[in-house]
């Protein structure tokens, strides 16, 4: 049986980053990837731009890791994400920072960024092997990599980077899963994480009629770029709100405010959110928008003065919810009515129905319990000699290039402790 020093399984980013660094450091390192390709998934990022990273310090990061990030504390020190930039920097990558301390290649693509990784294999004399592997077991001399067909591999350490089950097309398949439950690890069970959200209905105020047509499906394409959005469970209490934007779609409702929302719900059926559609002025100010609005165009219809205050889509729906007819002259509304208005405009509520599939979701919530993972160098806690890295653990970030970071760095300390 052919022995290897160290088995890197799984070709993305954090794969790719654990194998760079444990091959800098004098390792021999061979990455097995069952793609025909390494990096196939970072290729998809940040709509094929990458967003590499988020420029922020550790202190940063850490917040913006809901689940476990206190976990990634020793990680993102050793490798944070200024580390990340000055690397790619240094490789010949030239980056750019955007809007909320985003970080991109400079050509904005995220093959650039693939390729100048895989430009250092044949540097560092990593091996790359393109099968999948079937299985994984330990016995006194190292790790059994079984490829099938009768071929062994006998590994010393083995680092786990197969992704978990999101994206499915680009290899993650939740292999890892198995592998680190056959090796008696604890799997929290994988859930869809940052990921759209489907929803069907409106709910209409008690006074007005419930019109069975109105879908949020007819709202396909409206994006909002400054919604606040509060999301209630089904016995109303509070469980999230944020301020940004956000895309209507064909099932429901996504974007970067609600991708992020999606963090932080165990659950989303019943669950009602509420859309201000107006963040930016109090109650007392809108009031006082709208007032303004009907003195100046009192002769003109409801309908016609909302084109001052709305996207041209989203006036149908506000209309029919209000209950105000679309024709009235403004003059007629009473105050009761525009205070109804206000309400609405403040409190657009949507029922929800259900988290997208997980193979849409951008990343997996759950994974190998970090209890059982060594922190500061990613090592299993139960078997000495495997490490696990990248969307396989338990950690889950917001969007914004948090998430990678979490790659870059466990696949950092991971390689560096080999």
């Amino acid at each position: 049986m052919k022995q290897i020093e160290l088995a890197v399984i799984g070709g993305g980013a954090a794969g790719l980053m654990a194998a760079i660094t444990a091959a800098r450091n004098g390792v021999e390192v061979t990455i097995f990837e069952k793609n025909a390709k390494l990096g196939k998934k970072l290729l998809i990022t940040g709509k094929g731009r990458c967003n590499i990273t988020n420029y922020s310090d550790v202190k940063e990061l850490i917040s913006n890791t809901p689940t476990n990030g206190r976990f990634m504390t020793n990680s993102f020190y050793q490798f944070d994400s200024f580390q990340m930039v000055s690397f790619l920097n240094e490789l010949g990558l030239e980056t750019k920072v955007e809007r909320g301390n985003r970080v991109f290649p400079e050509s904005d693509s995220a093959a650039d960024v693939v390729n100048i990784l895989k430009r250092q294999l044949p540097v560092l004399e990593v091996k790359k092997i393109y099968e999948a592997v079937k299985s994984i077991t330990k016995n006194s001399n190292g790790f059994i990599l079984d490829l099938g067909m009768d071929e062994k591999i006998l590994a010393n350490k083995v680092i786990l980077a197969t992704g978990g089950k999101s994206y499915p097309g680009t290899g993650s398949t939740g292999d890892g899963y198995k592998f680190c439950e056959e090796l008696g690890h604890k799997i929290i069970q994988p859930t869809p994480g940052l990921c759209p959200l489907e929803a069907t209905s409106f709910i209409f105020p008690e006074h007005v009629k419930i019109d069975e047509n109105l879908k949020v499906a007819d709202l396909m394409g409206l994006s909002l770029r400054n919604a606040g959005v509060t999301f209630l469970n089904e016995n109303g209490k509070k469980v999230y709100n944020d301020f940004g934007e956000m895309l209507f779609t064909h099932f429901g409702v996504s974007g970067p405010v609600i991708l992020s929302a999606s963090s932080h719900l165990k659950d989303v059926k019943n669950n009602l959110l509420k859309i201000d559609l107006k963040p930016a002025l109090s109650v007392e100010q809108l009031d006082a928008r709208l007032q303004r609005d009907f003195t100046e165009h009192s002769r003109k219809k409801f309908e016609n003065v909302l084109k001052n205050l709305l996207p041209r889509k989203l006036i149908p729906i506000v209309i029919t919810l209000s209950g105000i007819p679309a024709d009235k002259h403004v003059h007629q509304i009473t105050k009761q009515e525009r205070a109804l208005l206000n309400h609405l405009l403040k409190n657009m509520e949507i029922r929800l129905d259900k988290f997208r599939p997980i193979a849409e979701a951008i990343i997996t919530r759950g994974g190998v319990d970090v209890k059982e993972i060594n922190p500061k160098t990613m090592e299993s806690k139960l078997v000495p000699g495997l490490y696990i890295v990248g969307e396989l653990l338990d950690v889950d970030a917001y969007t914004g290039g948090y998430n990678l970071q979490v790659a870059w760095s466990s696949g950092y300390s991971a390689g560096m402790s080999v």
